[in-house]
This record gives structure tokens, sequence and C-alpha cells, in this order.
């Protein structure tokens, strides 16, 4: 009988549809409005902190759950913007980006069967990240015909059970854009008390908010701080997405100790120079975060009006930096056909709203669009997506 070479667990999930867009959007020679990435240079203080760490020697392997510098940066700014203050010796462990960072943890809390609990759309690696870890997701709905995005607190109690051992969130979220209130974390917070369960959090785009939202950490919440892991980067905030470095953080030491023993054998460490940089990154005035949401909202208007314009229906973003779209008004293809016809005959990249969601279906009339681009670009996609008023080849 002739063996099958690879194994089961990588045919639980697809390829990445968010990197297959890049590639088609670059083969089609397209503007890239998939990947959540900024076409424009990181601050400059932060690229000339990188080369003096290399000119400075730290070209090796940094300790494996971190730089203590770097490691005592984050706890001191986890103190004064989330409001929990943590020992960065016992609680927190530095990864090759906040990918890994939520890989780590999934695999050190949970046991094959265990339940996971997701809010969907959700990031596309949480599902495969969950069962790539052995657990069983769980999927609460967020209402995106809803300004806010909220879900049904029934339909979120019934998804924990004796099984369940954590639930992921995503605040602000990718791909809608909700901000979590403290309300809803608060609800969060009590049924991970009640059912001994533990929040993941992916805290990212904590900074980039808008129209008046404020970012609340649920590690912050009463009796939360000890069963929260807390996962952030560089990659959004200091627009360093190709560095790889990311953060976990809980006040657990036990929770600690085995995400650091996952992490060690995922990957070691991140990059010893870039985690010096970070530190510099850390240390920036409070003005910077203030002035990058004030950018980002800019952009994200300018692209709410040219879409609004050619009839999409979008779902306004209070955070982040994606705009979730439905597109009835223009095509009646299902997702995957309008995203690779708009790439190939507009030459605009996005992604197909099926990838966020656990059953395809749910997101057949969707597609995301990034923004985190220069105003030109913006300008550049404007003219391009004009095309869609006068094409009949996105049409069905």
């Amino acid at each position: 009988m002739t063996k099958q070479w690879t194994a089961a667990r990588v045919g639980l999930f697809a390829e990445s549809v968010i990197r297959e867009m890049t590639r088609l959007n670059n083969l089609h020679n397209g503007v890239n409005l998939a990947q959540g990435f900024p076409d424009f240079d990181a601050p400059a203080e932060l690229l000339q902190a990188a080369a003096k760490a290399m000119r400075d020697g730290f070209n090796q392997y940094a300790i494996t759950w971190g730089s203590p510098r770097l490691r005592a940066a984050v706890a001191e700014k986890f103190a004064w913007y989330n409001g929990v203050e943590v020992d960065p010796d016992a609680h927190i462990t530095v990864t090759c980006g906040a990918t890994e960072a939520m890989m780590a943890a999934l695999l050190a809390i949970v046991d094959p069967g265990d339940e996971v609990i997701i809010f969907e759309p959700f990031y596309e690696n949480y599902g495969p990240d969950a069962l790539l870890s052995g657990a069983v997701p769980r999927y609460v709905s967020l209402n995106l015909g809803d300004p806010e995005c909220g879900f049904d607190p029934d339909q979120l109690r019934d998804a924990f059970t004796e099984k369940t051992k954590a639930i992921i969130i995503n605040t602000p979220h990718n791909p809608a854009g909700k901000v979590f209130t403290r309300a809803e974390l608060s609800l969060i917070a009590d049924l991970c008390q009640k059912h001994d369960v533990l929040a993941v959090t992916d805290e990212v785009y904590e900074h980039l908010l808008y129209d008046g939202r404020k970012h609340v950490s649920i590690a912050s919440l009463e009796g939360m701080a000890e069963r929260t892991v807390t996962i952030n980067s560089m990659s959004k905030t200091y627009s360093v997405t190709g560095w790889r470095v990311g953060w976990a953080i809980i006040k657990n030491r036990d929770v600690t100790n085995g995400i650091r023993r996952a992490h060690d054998f995922l990957t070691v460490g991140a990059a010893a120079p870039l985690q010096e940089a970070g530190v510099v990154a850390l240390g920036f005035p409070r003005e910077y975060y203030a002035r990058t949401a004030e950018m980002y909202r800019r952009k994200r208007d300018h692209l709410l009006g040219i879409l609004t314009k050619l009839g999409f229906r979008c779902v306004i973003p209070r955070g982040a930096y994606y705009i979730m779209t439905e597109f009835d008004a223009l095509s009646s293809a299902d997702d995957v056909t309008f995203a690779h016809s708009l790439v190939k005959d507009v030459g605009v990249a996005t992604v197909p709203g099926s990838s966020f969601y656990h059953d395809p279906s749910m997101g057949r009339r969707f597609i995301r669009f990034a923004y985190p681009k220069k105003e030109e670009t913006l300008a550049e996609v404007a003219r391009r997506l004009a095309k869609l008023r006068t094409t009949a080849k996105l049409k069905s």
C-alpha cells in the first residue's frame, strides 16, 4: 500500500487567499489592496535604529524569549496604554510576529479536542491555527449590517461549553474594523471566568482607532490579567510588517512558560537587531500614535468615498485599516470570481470575503480592501476602479 506522504493536518485548510491575491496582483501589475502592508516607509528614526543595532553587533541570537531591553519596553508600554502591569522576565515572550505568537499561544494552552471560540468574519489564520493545535473551532457571528458589527450575546453564551478552552478576540478587528466595547468585553470576561476559559486577544491594530472609539484590553478587566494572552507586534503601528517582531503577554508564569517552550521549537527567536530597534519604536512620544491614527482616518475616508461613489456598500471601519464591502450593485458573480476579475481586468487586488468565514457561502457577497497606502496610490485606485462604470466584464 502506498503511503500518503502529506500529513492529514495540512489537508484541513487551504493556502492563504490573501497571499494568493498578492501573487495575482504581481502577475497582473495591479495595485495591491489585498495584503495589509503600507507602501510607504517606516519612521526614519526606526530604520536608523535597526541599522545602528546591526553596526553595534546585535547580529547573533537574542535570548530565545526576547531581548531584555525589548521586553522591558513592552512592559512599560503595556502599563501606560493597556493598563496592566507585568513582569518582563516572567510574563512576556517575544516572537516572530503576532502570527507566531498566536500559534505558540494555542499550542501552549490547547489539547486535542478542546474547543476554541472564534468571532467571524475572522483573520484567516485563526481557523488553521486552531486546527493545527488540535482544537475544535466554534464560531460566533459578527453582524456586518450593524454599524458597530455587534454579536448576539445568547449565541456567544451558547458557544461556551465544558470543552471550551479559549476564546480568540481581535480588536480592532480584521477584516470588519469592529472595535469591541467595554460592555462586550465585560460579557466575554464574565463568561471566561464562569467557564474557566482563557482569552487570546490579538491587538495589533490597537492604535488605529477612528470616530472617537477607544481601545480596551480585556486583560485590564477585573480577574482577566491572569487568564488573557495579549498578542501584539510592531508590524502595523510602526509600518514594518516585514520585520516579524511580535510578543505574547500573560500575567501567568505557567502559561508564559508554555508559550516559551512552543516558541523555542517553532522559531528559536525573532531577529536580534530588529528587537533592539523595537525599543526605540516603543519609546516614541505619545503624539506619534495620535498622528498615525489621524493619517489612517484620512486614508479610510478617501477610500470610502471612492468605493461608495462606485456603488459598493461599505462596512465603515471604526479601527484597523480594512474596508469590507458588498458588491451586489456591481456584479452578480461570487466573491472569488469578482475579486479575480477585479485584479485581472481592472488592476486592483482585493480579498474575497469567503476567506474570512468557516462557511464560504457566508462571505460570497463581500470583498475586502486594505488602505495603508500613499495618497497617490489611492488616487490610482480611483482611476482604475472608474472602469467599473463602463466595463461589462465583471457582470455575469
